[in-house]
């Protein structure tokens, strides 16, 4: 693949959303630990294992309820306290060398990522992100009916380079939207088989170009278009 511009998506592409989950969930087992005079090692435990049964939809409730905590203002809390915490959370080694390498031959670099403004903030900014990024797009900021598969964000990297939609590649996890719309216009796309969507299977109008295991395999996929 021949490119001028390259574009990342945030949550499991270049870094594991596992580790921003765990580290709010860590936000609040210490909260309600302090003011409920429990063990946040306890909570904190009880919040990992609802994730692993149930998923994230009820994981506060079920916790605050099984230590007899629960009440609307606690779960409302706990939401607010996951979502604004200070994540402890760092870019994996093989993403710092791809952004490095990038940097290196001067290719631009951006990123497109939906979620919450606030908390996609806070993660951009704990990663270190904005000294490898030319601009990070966070969707939401321009209205929700601009988050994927909305081609809107990716239309103004085009403007702002000045360039082909075919000369920008996207490189994402969710095949269940991070492809469709762009693929429509001619962009190219690289899917990161990472994170709770590695084994989707959609129809083809949803899959990227192609599909890679490791960031790293990207040095010997992407060229600089002169």
């Amino acid at each position: 693949m021949n490119v001028k511009v390259i574009v990342f998506d945030l949550d499991d592409t270049l870094y594991n959303e596992i580790d921003f989950v765990h580290s709010g969930f860590g936000a609040v087992s210490n909260f309600f630990a302090q003011n409920h005079n429990l063990e946040s090692e306890h909570l904190y435990a009880k919040m990992v294992h609802e994730l692993e049964l149930h998923g994230r939809g009820s994981v506060f409730n079920n916790t605050l309820k099984h230590f007899k905590i629960e009440t609307k203002n606690a779960v409302k809390k706990a939401l607010s306290l996951y979502r604004l915490h200070t994540p402890n959370i760092t870019l994996p080694k093989e993403s710092v060398e791809i952004l490095e390498y990038f940097q290196e031959q001067n290719i631009p670099l951006y990123l497109v990522t939906d979620g919450n403004k606030l908390v996609q903030a806070n993660k951009i900014k704990a990663l270190g992100l904005d000294k490898f990024m030319n601009k990070c797009f966070i969707t939401h900021r321009y209205g929700k009916i601009h988050a994927k598969p909305s081609t809107y964000c990716f239309l103004k990297i085009a403007k702002l380079e000045d360039t082909a939609f075919s000369d920008v590649v996207y490189i994402a996890d969710n095949i269940n939207k991070d492809f469709v719309g762009i693929n429509k216009l001619g962009f190219q796309t690289v899917r990161l088989k990472n994170g709770m969507f590695q084994d989707a299977q959609k129809s083809q109008e949803y899959q990227a170009q192609l599909e890679i295991e490791n960031l790293l395999e990207l040095k010997n996929i992407l060229k600089a278009k002169v």
